[in-house]
């Protein structure tokens, strides 16, 4: 079998204009994890990679930690995470503030996971967005494309939570509700592994730091 790794990016930066850039700790953490794998050998045989900034700095990350990343590149736009400003301005469309303490880094969350549940349930169609059910299936196709084109290989894929964690709420078969709560959780350049056969994925790992897990290190996990 082989090995497909789902990568989160590194910690981009939330609160301000432009989230979608890394910040100096998102770029620590990519390139550790080049690192960890360095360290270990690691080879992959094929990438692929969502066509966000944060995406495309993150797999630079990791390919200098590595030293080296010489497996072709594919960049797939059903990787792309969905658009929280659009979900949030749907379900609130006035202007909220930003969230700079922490009850309303709270408030933030709670109410795009709202947003994304009545998303998911076909309740709202955000400005610009795709239905759930099109998201969804563009993440499906790429899981497909990974079991018939990639089996007995290592794959590595960049994106972020919400095409992650839909990937695995397909193969897992979870519901919205935990879908969601999956992607609350899911960490800053965390890795999220599937054995890769010719008839089916099988999550292996889900949401592991073991390049951040030292002393040196520990204080670099983010969720951001």
């Amino acid at each position: 079998m082989g090995t497909l790794y789902l990568v989160r990016h590194g910690q981009a930066s939330f609160g301000a204009d432009n989230y979608d850039q890394l910040s100096a700790r998102g770029h620590e953490q990519a390139r550790r994890l080049g690192e960890y794998w360095r360290e270990r050998s690691m080879v992959f045989d094929a990438v692929l990679v969502g066509g966000l900034r944060r995406h495309g700095q993150t797999l630079d990350g990791i390919g200098e930690g590595l030293e080296g990343l010489t497996a072709p590149v594919t960049a797939l736009p059903a990787l792309n995470e969905y658009d929280s400003q659009a979900l949030l301005a749907a379900i609130h469309p006035q202007p909220l503030p930003r969230p700079d303490t922490p009850e309303l880094y709270r408030q933030h969350f709670r109410m795009l996971c709202d947003a994304l549940a009545q998303w998911m349930a076909g309740v709202i169609s955000p400005q610009g967005m795709p239905s759930w059910n099109d998201f969804s299936a563009g993440v499906r196709g790429v899981l497909e494309q990974v079991r018939q084109q990639h089996s007995g290989h290592n794959v590595l894929l960049v994106s972020s939570g919400g095409p992650i964690c839909a990937a695995i709420g397909q193969v897992l078969g979870t519901s919205p509700e935990a879908t969601i709560a999956l992607n609350m959780r899911l960490r800053n350049s965390a890795v999220t592994e599937f054995s890769i056969s010719p008839k089916r994925l099988m999550l292996q790992t889900f949401n592991t730091l073991n390049h951040l897990d030292s002393d040196a290190h520990r204080g670099w996990v983010t969720h951001a």
